[in-house]
């Protein structure tokens, strides 16, 4: 595939970051076929280890199609990291607007100026025990939606061996594999031109993250679980359960009060 505007701040990058995910990690990259060779795409990819961008960000150096992740706004402002930033195309995410399209402009901007936009749809690491895709935001759809280009969903999964989730020190023997499968473009042409409701987005982001499980399930060989892990229902249930719980303390205090007066009452 031809090599697009890669540029000097990328090809820097590249050159302090590969020499170690040689050394550090195998690789097992399927599905580059899946990666368009010209005009503007987005790539929806799993996240499950802090350390997974810079694994993929390399399968995808390697296509000759350059990732231009989204980033919060302030990181486009300090110094070299700053300037990296913006010397490789990296797209800010303006999260304060009130407006959740305009808060993705500037990745529909790239998307439609035949750029590679990456997506992690989950927002954060991974919070599935097993390693699975949660539910994703709707972010990806958004952009998807409105510029109509082809989302092609990439399962990785080895990063997460070398350094798991949340985990303060790498695990690095034995040395690590990098499994990596983009499959072929999402089909989204079913909610084109309707108007991006919420239950709309949530259901094309449901297809894309279906998508990416699929990714996952043949890399790993297994089945994923029937419904994704959805933090939010978590938290409603967790906060559920300790509501339950102060009230069956509030209730024991009741009794225990009651008890207490009704043998002060026949002590007297």
């Amino acid at each position: 595939m031809p090599r697009r505007r890669i540029g000097f701040w990328y090809r820097f990058a590249a050159v302090l970051c590969k020499p170690p995910l040689v050394v550090l990690i195998k690789r097992d990259w399927r599905g580059m076929e899946n990666i368009p060779a010209e005009g503007g795409f987005i790539t929806a990819v799993n996240h499950n280890s802090h350390v997974d961008p810079f694994a993929y960000a390399h399968y995808q150096y390697n296509t000759g199609r350059v990732p231009r992740f989204l980033a919060k706004a302030g990181l486009f402002r300090k110094g070299f990291v700053g300037a990296a930033m913006r010397g490789t195309g990296q797209i800010p995410v303006y999260r304060e607007s009130t407006d959740a399209l305009s808060a993705f402009r500037a990745a529909i901007d790239a998307v439609e100026r035949g750029e590679c936009v990456a997506f992690y749809p989950e927002g954060t690491l991974t919070r599935d025990p097993d390693g699975w895709p949660m539910t994703g935001k709707t972010g990806a759809a958004r952009v998807a939606l409105q510029t109509k280009c082809p989302v092609i969903p990439v399962a990785q999964w080895g990063a997460n061996e070398l350094l798991p989730p949340y985990a303060k020190k790498p695990n690095l023997l034995p040395r690590k594999t990098h499994h990596v499968l983009a499959g072929p473009p999402v089909d989204l042409s079913r909610f084109y031109d309707k108007e991006m409701s919420p239950d709309l987005l949530k259901e094309a982001t449901e297809v894309i993250m279906a998508a990416i499980t699929a990714q996952l399930e043949e890399l790993r060989g297994e089945k994923a679980p029937e419904t994704p892990y959805d933090p939010r229902q978590v938290r409603i249930e967790q906060r559920r359960r300790t509501r339950a719980q102060e009230k069956a303390q509030e209730r024991a205090q009741a009794q225990q009060q009651a008890q207490a007066q009704q043998e002060e009452g026949q002590s007297t």
